[in-house]
């Protein structure tokens, strides 16, 4: 069987890197590219490949979410998410999004090959070759700090001075939840505010500063 794949990616140098490694597969096809959410969508439609490559920065969209989109719109689609960041967040938010693999920009091309072949038969299957390592230090960070991955999440975002409207829609969450998480957090920090809250996480070394 041949992997029809596409490509959605903001760089032009990436895209056609992606595009000519898979053109040299014999068990893949390149259908398509695109350089935004918008155009990602009408790809998809239109080209149906098995498989989608996704960069997670986007110039109309966050790449997650995009991910998201297109998981809703087509469960059996392969979704290979793409990073040069690799956040443990970051990778924790592609699999809660329903992607099917996690590879770094910066990963051999067998690994990114490899994403795209497992893609292509267990879409709903999620792969990631820094999963147990992220999954081992999200416990330590737990067992140290008192505050779930959730909690943890909405700190970050806090930190980056999110609202908790935008939180919620960061988290993929009603605006009652994402609120939950955010007292929650507060308590287990002794905080009553933000500015409170930022700072006792800096003075646990939970995060490295407001811009963090």
């Amino acid at each position: 069987m041949v992997i029809r794949t596409a490509v959605i990616e903001e760089h032009t140098l990436v895209r056609y890197g992606l595009a000519r490694l898979i053109e040299q597969q014999p068990d893949m096809e390149f259908v398509g590219e695109a350089c935004s959410g918008a155009e990602a969508i009408r790809l998809v439609a239109t080209k149906r490949p098995a498989v989608v490559t996704l960069a997670i920065s986007l110039p109309d969209t966050d790449g997650i979410r995009l991910a998201r989109e297109l998981r809703d719109r087509d469960p059996e689609l392969g979704i290979v998410v793409l990073t040069s960041r690799g956040e443990d967040d970051v990778l924790f938010r592609a699999m809660e999004t329903g992607a099917s693999a996690f590879v770094p920009k910066t990963a051999p091309t067998s690994e990114v090959l490899g994403a795209v072949r497992h893609a292509s038969v267990a879409a709903s299957c999620f792969t990631a070759s820094g999963l147990a390592g992220a999954f081992a230090r999200q416990r330590d960070a737990g067992a140290r700090t008192g505050l779930s991955p959730r909690e943890r999440e909405a700190l970050r975002l806090l930190s980056h001075g999110l609202s908790v409207p935008a939180i919620a829609g960061r988290m993929y969450v009603s605006q009652s939840t994402a609120k939950t998480y955010v007292t929650r957090l507060y308590d287990k920090l002794g905080a009553s505010n933000r500015a409170q809250a930022i700072m006792a996480a800096v003075q646990q070394g939970l995060i490295q500063g407001a811009a963090s």
